[in-house]
């Protein structure tokens, strides 16, 4: 079949050029070439495809019905590889980003957007979900790739951390005599703890800490946005556990406090994730090189 293409080509081109020594300029072979070339087209065929006369060449009726095709088939090839260019170059394309709401605010938006500045023609989709969501989003292709949460352990996935976070727990006004001293880890015990829901992959990360602690914790609230965790906190509705990066501007600002314990807690990441053994698109894979490259 590519065989058969290139005699194709060279047979469209002695088409346009209606001459073998002209094709032959344009392809820079020598005429003897392109006269054979359409020798062994017309044999495989079975058909005459030009009248040789003393000015060039005329195609028969049968030759112009097969380059009717010929040259339609061309161009759509053309096309294609045209595209695959642009493809290639970025010019053109579609990332899907599996991620959820409080990553995207606090460090993902300002990637997305210098991505978007640099590749204007690569349209951005974004999957919102939990880290298990993701992984799934991932896994089925809806996605190509995803940022979350920190360990995840998934075979099938490939996980790079790009960010180091920190849990902490804070307080309003009401609790801020808690932050006067480091406390025990035990007394999380008897706070009114306010946690996101089971789900998500945060909430999952320090209740498995504090279970090899021999702690076991139970909220008085279970929410479903990171920013009604501060806004609840905030209202001095209890003890909450946020991502310290997350939460500057609640911080700076004296809307909640720090509540430091003898053990801290330990530092976990943010992580780009996608497909083990699968090469990542060209747009992928320089979306995931702009956020690893700080």
């Amino acid at each position: 079949m590519i065989e058969k293409l290139d005699l194709y080509r060279i047979f469209n081109a002695v088409c346009r050029n209606e001459s073998f020594s002209k094709a032959a300029q344009e392809l820079y072979m020598t005429q003897s070439a392109v006269s054979q070339a359409i020798s062994r087209l017309e044999k495989g065929l079975d058909v005459q495809l030009f009248y040789r006369t003393s000015k060039g060449v005329v195609l028969t009726n049968e030759g112009k019905l097969l380059n009717e095709h010929v040259s339609s088939s061309l161009r759509m090839i053309q096309a294609a590889e045209d595209k695959i260019s642009e493809f290639k170059s970025l010019k053109t394309g579609q990332l899907r980003i599996g991620v959820g709401d409080t990553i995207t605010r606090h460090f993902l938006l300002p990637y997305l957007k210098d991505f978007h500045l640099a590749y204007p023609g690569i349209k951005l989709k974004i999957l919102n979900g939990t880290t298990l969501e993701i992984c799934d989003f991932i896994k089925s292709g809806r996605a190509d790739v995803g940022i979350c949460n920190l360990p995840v352990h998934d075979e099938q996935l490939e996980f790079v951390p790009c960010k180091e976070i920190q849990d902490i727990f804070v307080c309003g006004e009401k609790y801020r005599h808690l932050t006067k001293k480091r406390l025990p880890l035990k007394d999380l015990q008897e706070m009114p703890l306010i946690f996101l829901e089971k789900k998500s992959n945060s909430r999952l990360y320090i209740e498995d800490y504090l279970n090899e602690k021999g702690l076991s914790v139970s909220p008085v609230f279970e929410l479903g946005s990171y920013d009604l965790l501060l806004e609840f906190t905030k209202a001095n509705l209890g003890i909450s556990c946020v991502i310290k990066e997350f939460s500057k501007d609640y911080l700076e600002r004296g809307d909640i406090f720090e509540i430091k314990f003898e053990e801290e807690i330990p530092n976990r990441y943010i992580g780009i994730s996608y497909l083990k053994n699968v090469p990542l698109s060209h747009a992928a894979k320089r979306f995931v090189e702009s956020i690893n490259s700080i």
